[in-house]
């Protein structure tokens, strides 16, 4: 996170979840609500030190909800994963199309197994203590003030090159796909997700898949940056699709994606320009 994109009016803590001091403001606040989305989220990470991966993800995650059923909770939303949770498509699910939440979940990645233990603590808890509890599962969500430094955010990484002049280089072949959904969207989700009574699984995302070289040709395009399409070694054990079926969030959060990739990357774009000057 960044500290400029905190709101003037929010009373921010800066504290490690693992703490003493985040569980402690549980008792002092009396919180009715906890929308969780502090993360180790970096999935290469996750693959070089899954015991750190773990102890932030599972056991900071943990910690904040046993201070919060200690002290009044009443609702959990959890900002879970997609396309780490489910792996491939399943050819004999849907057809190998969108992944629905009863789609077979098969992480390959220590971040993907840590997101699907917390959805199955968020279960007893529910079972066991009557908390509200939604897991969202996220496609790749991208947006304005998106970080473009490290491995993720590949949206942000292309639109901030781009934009000032340097090589971009597109891993492998640049066919795989992914469920691009814009940060508005799934802030609409987690809103709608608060309102509802009950607890659940929901995807967010698109439904529509989007390679990277279509990615990249729509960024060159809006950027003017008219850059050659290279392309390098492709990332070892690294997923070819990903795209989530939004049905059952419809019917049960009233939640549709209204951004289409090509609008919500062309405010991305505006956003790093203005930012670039």
């Amino acid at each position: 996170g960044v500290r400029s994109n905190v709101p003037a009016a929010a009373t921010f803590h800066e504290l490690d979840i693992r703490s003493e001091a985040a569980a402690a403001l549980f008792e002092e606040h009396r919180f009715a609500a906890l929308c969780h989305l502090a993360a180790q989220m970096d999935v290469r990470k996750s693959v070089a030190d899954p015991a750190f991966d773990a102890e932030v993800n599972v056991l900071g995650f943990l910690n904040l909800l046993e201070a919060g059923r200690q002290n009044g909770l009443e609702k959990v939303t959890f900002a879970s994963t997609g396309g780490a949770i489910y792996g491939e498509p399943d050819p004999e699910v849907n057809g190998g199309g969108p992944q629905p939440e009863s789609h077979p979940t098969r992480p390959l990645s220590p971040y993907g197994i840590t997101k699907l233990v917390s959805e199955h603590y968020l279960r007893f808890y529910a079972n066991t203590y009557g908390l509200e509890t939604a897991a969202l599962r996220f496609g790749n969500v991208y947006g304005p003030r998106q970080n473009p430094h490290g491995e993720a955010g590949v949206v942000a990484i292309f639109a901030q090159r781009l934009m000032r002049g340097e090589p971009v280089r597109i891993n492998g072949d640049g066919l795989q796909t992914r469920d691009y959904v814009f940060v508005g969207d799934v802030v609409r989700a987690f809103v709608a997700a608060l309102a509802h009574e009950g607890s659940g699984v929901y995807n967010v995302g698109t439904g529509v898949e989007t390679d990277v070289n279509e990615l990249f040709r729509h960024i060159n395009r809006l950027t003017g940056a008219n850059a050659e399409e290279v392309h390098g070694p492709g990332m070892p054990g690294e997923q070819k699709r990903s795209v989530l079926d939004v049905t059952h969030t419809g019917e049960a959060l009233g939640w549709a994606p209204t951004v289409a990739v090509a609008d919500g990357l062309a405010e991305t774009v505006e956003w790093f320009r203005q930012r670039e000057g």
